[in-house]
């Protein structure tokens, strides 16, 4: 059964900044917690194309349409049993929006598309994330079970993770 899971944070730094930290596969185990083990294995980097003359600050390191993304992590934290998960990205936006979907994983289905939009609260310039997942675990009632036991509470957690340190990443940058 297809699952849906939303997140939105809002960061009080500028948006090009905010969205070439996002577009930067690098960074990736740098906001997953720990206990996952995150590592990035390959990284088969498919620059953006800009319009001529207009390279935004970071744009050597993003990640466009067509770059396929390694990394392993625990599936479950704690026990030594890393699962490798293959990423694509399938949409880039400028200072918009991107998405990455799985190629191989742990997943039947992963969609996970990250928006960005400038935004002033109470006062101060900054970027809100949204982002959406949309996911189905699959293996039948195996899977149904794992869901509901370990794969909602393992996302919800990890972006719980995510949004604590972005807050002191993006304080001291």
């Amino acid at each position: 059964m297809s699952q849906r899971f939303e997140a939105e944070q809002w960061i009080a730094a500028a948006l090009p900044r905010v969205f070439a930290f996002f577009a930067d596969p690098r960074n990736l185990p740098r906001i997953m917690p720990p206990s996952q083990g995150a590592r990035l294995l390959t990284l088969n980097l498919v620059r953006p194309r800009f319009p001529a003359g207009e390279t935004p600050p970071g744009a050597e390191r993003m990640a466009g349409v067509g770059t396929e993304i390694i990394f392993k992590f625990r599936a479950i934290p704690h026990v030594p049993l890393y699962e490798k998960w293959t990423a694509i990205i399938t949409d880039f936006s400028l200072n918009q929006s991107f998405r990455d979907t799985q190629k191989q994983g742990p997943f039947r289905r992963w969609a996970h598309t990250h928006s960005f939009e400038a935004k002033i609260v109470e006062g101060r310039e900054g970027t809100l994330i949204c982002d959406v997942v949309e996911y189905e675990v699959g293996f039948g009632v195996i899977g149904t079970f794992l869901e509901n036991v370990m794969f909602q509470r393992m996302i919800r957690s990890t972006f719980e993770y995510r949004k604590h340190v972005l807050e002191r990443i993006f304080q001291t940058e």
